[in-house]
């Protein structure tokens, strides 16, 4: 496969044939946790707060899977644009290598410490029995999601976005087929509640691990993925990390967030714990659509700055932002427009539900600011500088916000959490403005 056309194609259809599959690529990645919260949400509504607890554990390892994947993206782009095909061949084996070990790892320690992170948030025994129910088996498959995540990253930065969003959609249809059988007993299954859910999950994961190795037997991939690639060199592994770790804190960053929101709303009431929960799978769908089209510019990117096409690159971010503005606007005329049956996919008490629409209209308000911080970040790993990006959403999602929401929730009450949300991303879209500019001016002229 001829990787020239991402030196060569107009900037605009380009970013588009790259963004618009990886857009509903990630609408779909978000869907999987929407889809167990409305199923889960029937069991009842302590099911429901059980998972919203659980639920920042899970988008911790995907933010590891996804961090990692970036560097390998990253890597592998750049010596495809460079012209240095063995060194890209060496980083797509050995980073596969290294993701199986990550998820063996996190499995271990996921399974293992989830009593206890469960207790920290909660006394309630039976909330805990619940959360344990869902994590003990949906983190089983922690090898199955590291390497699905691995060779998405790899489809991606050799251009096959059309092969990525084809295997996540067998996946989520496996899922979404799977949720309502194995949790509430059909066709002749077990009933098995949230284990159930935590099943079908995993058992979607798999069919799109398994769909990404039957794409590449069907139509290999211009990197090889031969053993005699695996390369544990210390200049190839310094690479992948020192994109791939600011790029796993950067997706982990939201997880610690909502642990600390939890915790300050946990002192207010259970009920505010499902709404920031339910937000949180809720903003996943505008985020993730948004980040379709990161993932899509960030190997154009990574293979411009390559090959020394710096005023493409330009063009790009450019074009990037634009479109993820126009996202981030649906978000919020979705947040006026429809919130309360938004809000009634997770829950059907009234009272929550007013809560949570409440908690829309005000968190709404900062998604336009956040165009900007998603863009530059973005952007700026895909050109190799993970710590800048770090800055960025360290600004975004613990420095600015977790004060910001402890302070505010002493005089507004629980709102003064969901405040804090449009102030951080005012105050760090100017922070991330001044820090694109920058690099710019040195390294984009």
């Amino acid at each position: 496969m001829d990787n020239n056309f991402m030196r060569e194609k107009k900037i605009l259809p380009l970013v588009i044939s790259m963004s618009l599959p990886m857009v509903v690529s990630m609408a779909v990645n978000s869907l999987y946790n929407i889809v167990d919260s409305y199923f889960v949400a029937k069991i009842s509504e302590d099911a429901m707060t059980a998972l919203s607890l659980v639920y920042p554990v899970q988008s911790l390892m995907t933010a590891i899977a996804v961090g990692f994947g970036i560097g390998m993206n990253a890597r592998i782009a750049y010596c495809l644009g460079a012209g240095r095909k063995k060194e890209a061949d060496e980083a797509a084996v050995t980073g596969l290598l290294l993701s199986a070990v990550h998820g063996v790892l996190l499995m271990i320690i996921c399974i293992f410490g989830m009593r206890w992170f469960l207790s920290l948030y909660t006394d309630n025994e039976e909330l805990i029995e619940m959360g344990l129910a869902y994590a003990n088996r949906a983190f089983l498959f922690s090898v199955v999601i590291m390497l699905g995540i691995s060779l998405e990253k790899v489809f991606q930065a050799v251009g096959r976005m059309n092969s990525t969003m084809v295997c996540m959609l067998l996946g989520f249809i496996t899922n979404i087929v799977l949720d309502p059988i194995m949790i509430f007993g059909l066709l002749g299954c077990p009933k098995m509640g949230m284990s159930g859910a935590a099943y079908a999950t995993g058992i979607g994961q798999s069919v799109t691990l398994l769909a990404y190795v039957a794409a590449l037997i069907i139509s290999p991939l211009p990197v090889s993925f031969s053993k005699r690639n695996i390369s544990f060199n210390k200049e190839l592994m310094k690479k992948l990390y020192l994109v791939g770790i600011p790029a796993s804190l950067n997706m982990a960053l939201p997880s610690v967030l909502i642990s600390s929101l939890n915790g300050i709303l946990a002192a207010f009431s259970d009920k505010y714990v499902l709404v920031l929960g339910a937000y949180y799978k809720l903003q996943t769908f505008i985020y993730l659509s948004a980040n379709g089209i990161i993932q899509g510019i960030r190997p154009l990117v990574s293979f411009n700055y390559g090959a020394g096409e710096n005023g493409r690159v330009r063009k790009i971010f450019n074009t990037s932002l634009a479109l993820t503005s126009g996202i981030m606007a649906l978000g919020v005329a979705l947040s006026f427009i429809i919130p309360d049956k938004m809000i009634g996919l997770f829950t059907e008490n009234p009272d929550t539900v007013q809560i949570g629409v409440r908690a829309l209209h005000i968190i709404c308000t900062g998604f336009i600011f956040s165009a900007m911080s998603v863009t530059c970040c973005g952007v700026l790993e895909a050109l190799g500088k993970g710590l800048e990006s770090l800055i960025i959403s360290f600004s975004r999602y613990a420095m600015i916000i977790i004060p910001a929401a402890y302070v505010l929730s002493k005089f507004l009450g629980a709102q003064g959490v969901f405040f804090a949300f449009p102030v951080a991303e005012g105050l760090t879209a100017v922070a991330s403005f001044f820090i694109y500019q920058s690099l710019r001016k040195k390294e984009l002229k």
